[in-house]
């Protein structure tokens, strides 16, 4: 049996082939509007899983926002270093990098928690709510299910998946400390032959104006 690809082998391997499959799902294209609607001029934003830059990086450092994208897989840092040049790029994985707290105005995860564990996810939203400014906010989209280590096929190749319901992982925003501001579910069908139909949902949540972390 394959050994499922970790996520710096998936994203690796795939490259330029997610944005051709993924494009531009509605719910990202949502959450970056409501984002942009939100934030101050010249918002320094943090996107976690920034992959190819596009559409999100792009849309925000054209803008005006200042833009920095973390991602596990190298391939995908380069692609977006060479697609979006107006924003930063690190090739690293969130899970062992840190940031001073609050430091982004806003901090963009869209997709990056369904390969990592439930007790990863958990401390990763404690670390982007010390990294928010009071006030900052947090726009997570995944694809929400009651499933921990589940192995699929993605894109033709093996890898697990963890996920939670739509309450648990609303709980786990606000277990972290932020307040959360609303939910939003579509359905979406990638661009891609025998590739089905998959739920999305966006999260937005704010780190309060007053609190420790």
């Amino acid at each position: 049996m394959q050994r499922p690809a970790t996520a710096a082998e998936l994203f690796d391997d795939i490259g330029a082939g997610y944005e051709e499959a993924f494009g531009r799902p509605p719910v990202v294209d949502r959450a970056v509007r409501e984002l942009l609607d939100r934030l101050p001029p010249a918002a320094r934003v943090l996107d976690i899983g920034s992959g190819t830059g596009r559409p999100v990086a792009h849309d925000l450092a054209s803008a005006g926002c200042r833009v920095t994208g973390i991602d596990v897989s190298g391939v995908m840092v380069e692609i977006a270093r060479s697609q979006v040049p107006s924003a930063e790029f690190v090739h690293a994985d969130v899970r062992a990098w840190d940031s001073p707290e609050a430091s982004w105005d806003a901090v963009c995860a869209f997709f990056p928690f369904l390969q990592m564990s439930r007790a990863d996810t958990g401390s990763v939203l404690a670390n982007i709510a010390r990294w928010l400014v009071p006030g900052g906010h947090l726009s997570l989209v995944t694809v929400p299910a009651d499933v921990e280590d589940l192995t699929v096929d993605f894109l033709g190749r093996s890898v697990q998946l963890t996920s939670f319901t739509p309450t648990d992982l609303v709980a786990r925003v606000e277990s972290a400390g932020l307040t959360v501001l609303g939910t939003h579910v579509e359905v979406f069908q990638p661009d891609k032959p025998g590739a089905e139909a998959e739920e999305h949902l966006l999260i937005t949540a704010r780190r309060p104006l007053t609190g420790q972390y």
